[in-house]
This record gives structure tokens, C-alpha cells and sequence, in this order.
């Protein structure tokens, strides 16, 4: 049975903390990282994690905001063949001593490495979850993803090889929906509040496929 060691982890100078699987490595140890941000990958999967802080949009309605700001992001990151997979209800759940509004959606598209262009897509699929702390006026976004197709013209081929990577499972890992699913978060009120008054709003994850990993 595929298992992973997880650990809870501080993120945002403990503004919120998160558990999740060992393997992903602290992006910021090799480069930097925007203060509203906070990213981890697996090179030997090229799979990411990405955290983000963002003022709450108030324009958007629970009911759909994972899906509005992952059609957002495919858009920033000109992403080719997008499709909407699955998207959530609204969910309340209670976060230390508030109720957090969570929605989820995930989708598939096409994106390149930052430096290389079309012709060297990958195709990841992405989980995303939309967690609205609305007592301190912020939308957290947990942006996850996982590569389906490997370009042989990607850089990402000489790490995870070319075409359709091996299940987690087959590694020992978690597949990236059972690792999501089983999250766990908490949050600081007084830390969120001081750190989101210096996040730069609006700002989008980098996703996994603009990480080299070489």
C-alpha cells in the first residue's frame, strides 16, 4: 500500500500551518520566492505544491470560486486545452476557531517550462482548493499539480523521462488527489492579517511546470 511520511509545516511565518508529504522540498532553499507565496516540488516527479495568500475577492461567489480562479491561472499561464475535470460544492469547515468557505476544482492543460515554448508542453493536471478566510478578509488558494504527459522536448524529460509518468503508487508515494484529500490546516489570525497586508494582490502560484528542476 502507497504510503507517504508527512509533516506539518509552518507557512508565512507561521500564518498557517499545512500537512503534507515529506518529499516535496522548500522551493525557497534554491530561489527566491514571493513573500505571499510558498512553493514545493518533487523533482523526481515534477510535482508541485503551491501556497498563496490574496485579498478576498468579494465579486466572487463561493459557489464556483476554485473553478473562477483556475480558469484565472490557466489564463495567466497561456495554457493550451484547458478542461474543467470535476469542481466541489461549498463546503464550511471549521479551522481553529472559525469557519473557512472551501471550494475545490480540477482541471487539465497544456503549459511549458518557462524557457522553452509550445512546441515543448507538458500536460499536468491541477488540483486546486479555495479556502476564504472571510473573518481576515483573505482567499488562500492550495494549488497542486501533477504531470500527465511529459513532452520528450520538455526539461522535465531528463529528469522524469518522456510520455505518461509511472503511478505514484509505483514509487511508493500517495497519488497527488490522496495527498490533497488528506491536508491538514490551521491558521493564525494576528500572523495572516500582518502577513497579507505586505502580499502583492492578485498575484498567481508558479506552477510546477515553470520550476526548473534541473
Amino acid at each position: 500500500m502507497a504510503e507517504d511520511i508527512c509533516t506539518d509545516r509552518p507557512l508565512f511565518g507561521g500564518s498557517i500551518s499545512s500537512t503534507f508529504p515529506v518529499r516535496f522540498q522548500d522551493v525557497s532553499n534554491v530561489r527566491q520566492v514571493p513573500d505571499h507565496q510558498e512553493a514545493f516540488v518533487d523533482p523526481s516527479r515534477d510535482e508541485s505544491l503551491i501556497f498563496e495568500l490574496l485579498d478576498l475577492k468579494p465579486d466572487v461567489n463561493d459557489n464556483g470560486s476554485a473553478v473562477w480562479f483556475l480558469q484565472d491561472l490557466a489564463s495567466e499561464q497561456d495554457a493550451q486545452g484547458f478542461t474543467l475535470v470535476e469542481q466541489s460544492g461549498v463546503v464550511e469547515v471549521p479551522i481553529g476557531n472559525v469557519s473557512v468557505v472551501v471550494t475545490t476544482a480540477i482541471g487539465k492543460m497544456g503549459v511549458s517550462k518557462a524557457r522553452q515554448g509550445r512546441e515543448a508542453q507538458n500536460v499536468v493536471q491541477v488540483y486546486l482548493a479555495n479556502l476564504r478566510f472571510k473573518n481576515v478578509g483573505t482567499d488562500v488558494l492550495v494549488v497542486a499539480y501533477e504531470p500527465v504527459l511529459i513532452s520528450p522536448l520538455s526539461e522535465s524529460a531528463a529528469t522524469v523521462g518522456a510520455g505518461l509518468p509511472a503511478p505514484a503508487e509505483q514509487s511508493g508515494f500517495l497519488p497527488m488527489a490522496e495527498s490533497i484529500g488528506s491536508m491538514k490546516h490551521e491558521l493564525n489570525d494576528a500572523e495572516c492579517r500582518k502577513r497579507k497586508e505586505t502580499a502583492h494582490e492578485n498575484s498567481l502560484p508558479v506552477p510546477n511546470s515553470l520550476i526548473p528542476v534541473a
